[in-house]
């Protein structure tokens, strides 16, 4: 049981050492990641629309 609160003590000691991002970043992050989401999303259904044409042509 002492291990799981010096645990714990370890983890709250080292999120206070820890550099949390400012606005500012987090919001170019975050624009950043969902733009990058919805190209890859784009990219995959264009990729799959054009292999199922290709399939309806062929058979």
């Amino acid at each position: 049981m002492a291990n799981i609160a010096k645990f714990f003590r370890n983890v709250s000691l080292e999120m206070k050492k820890t550099s949390w991002p400012k606005r500012k970043e987090l919001t170019r992050y975050t624009i950043t990641v969902i733009s990058t989401v919805v190209f890859v999303a784009l990219f995959f259904a264009a990729v799959d629309f054009g292999i199922s044409t290709l399939m309806d042509l062929i058979l």
